[in-house]
């Protein structure tokens, strides 16, 4: 692979980070720099400022009103936006359902979805995992059932999904629900879109280690979806999941804002201390350091290999990139954590809003690297856990 960017992709990077530097609210950057709370206003104010320009979506293909972006222009734009401070996109909708309404949804849902999602009008959420059926998938036991009726045909959900990020935030939802109880547990499965403001939906908090308020309990009390909204075939919804879930394991990787992370790290090790040297200085710290970063950048080639075969389902590789992504920032988390050592112990969750006032004592780096690092935990989880993606690798590439 030539690792070196062309002219014409040199001149993109330049666009993007000149853009980014222009447009990018200085409030938004701040709070991601520092690992400040994010609220909905923060992700909706940046997205809609990228829908204008276009580049809300500009790795979708053109007939869908994308700019048909290649893997590296894409690349570029995720690595610079990143360096500049701006929050991850909320890949619900633009990364995970908008892929899989383009490949099996019907006429309408393509005239419908695409162009809200593209102009940032809905924000979605995923209901997947359920209380008893995480790892296992396929156990789900939210039902939907097809009824008839004057005024059209229309499905009756009632169930509980859970884990649900940004279920609080958001208007729509994408939905596994089971259609067929008499069928092999994967082919009575069905892909339902429906609308958070339906009679009967409720969302209830879950307040994670770190005190903050990210995922929810969502619950379906004979809620009525019109068919229309089921996408693609009835009890085809595990075919569909899967397609989806091979988008967002490899979106999980976020190199770019481990490369920001890692930049934040080598920041705060260069720093004096008090009674000693700058931890950088010291020859083990910074040997982890390295090896942190030589990891992420045999990640960064990884990513780059599976993006140019876009065009295909996303297979066990993405699984790859899944693992070694957690792993990655999971590991810088941990290091800066060390790296402050114990000024990131008196956490106050105060601290996440930009006007908090400081009486920690501790220098402004530090206050909330305990709530970041308690957040990195759940990323070995999400998406499937990195031992399930080991499981996918061993029987997809092992054929154990």
């Amino acid at each position: 692979m030539d690792l070196d960017y062309t002219a014409d992709e040199l001149s993109f990077r330049d666009e993007v980070r000149a853009f980014a530097r222009r447009n990018l609210p200085e409030d938004i950057a701040r709070r991601v720099l520092e690992h400040k709370r994010l609220h909905k206003e923060d992700f909706v104010r940046w997205q809609d400022i990228l829908a204008q320009r276009g580049w809300l979506t500009g790795h979708w293909p053109r007939e869908y009103g994308g700019l048909a972006w290649t893997p590296i222009q894409n690349h570029i734009f995720d690595e610079e936006t990143a360096a500049a401070g701006s929050p991850r996109l909320i890949p619900f909708g633009i990364n995970m359902v908008a892929p899989v309404i383009m490949a099996f949804g019907s006429p309408w849902q393509k005239e419908h979805y695409l162009p809200r999602i593209r102009a940032n009008k809905d924000f979605w959420c995923q209901g997947y995992s359920e209380p008893g059926a995480g790892s296992d998938l396929a156990s789900l036991k939210t039902r939907a059932r097809l009824v008839s009726a004057s005024d059209g045909d229309h499905y009756v959900v009632n169930g509980q999904k859970t884990w649900t990020s940004l279920a609080h935030y958001a208007d729509m939802i994408f939905c596994l629900v089971r259609t067929d109880a008499s069928v092999k547990k994967q082919e009575g499965i069905s892909f339902l879109l429906i609308d958070m403001k339906c009679p009967g939906v409720s969302v209830r908090p879950i307040v994670l280690l770190d005190e903050e308020h990210v995922v929810n309990e969502v619950f379906f009390e004979n809620v009525k979806v019109p068919a229309r909204n089921l996408v693609g075939e009835q009890g085809k919804g595990w075919t569909y999941a899967k397609y989806l879930l091979g988008h967002e394991r490899t979106g999980t990787a976020f190199v770019g804002a481990s490369k920001r992370e890692l930049a934040s790290l080598k920041a705060i090790a260069k720093r004096e201390r008090k009674g000693g040297r700058p931890l950088a200085e010291d020859s083990r710290f910074a040997a982890r350091i390295a090896a942190v970063e030589i990891e992420l950048m045999a990640l960064e080639m990884t990513v780059l290999r599976v993006l140019s075969t876009r065009g295909k389902t996303p297979g066990p590789e993405a699984s790859l990139l899944k693992i070694r992504g957690t792993e990655i920032q999971q590991a810088l988390t941990a290091l800066m954590m060390e790296a402050v050592g114990p000024h990131a112990l008196p956490f106050d969750p105060a601290a996440g809003e930009l006007d908090y006032q400081n009486d920690l004592h501790a220098p402004e780096e530090a206050l909330m690297l305990a709530s970041h690092y308690l957040q990195y935990r759940k990323t070995s989880i999400w998406g499937g856990t990195n031992e399930i993606q080991r499981n996918i690798i061993a029987q997809m590439v092992l054929g154990l």
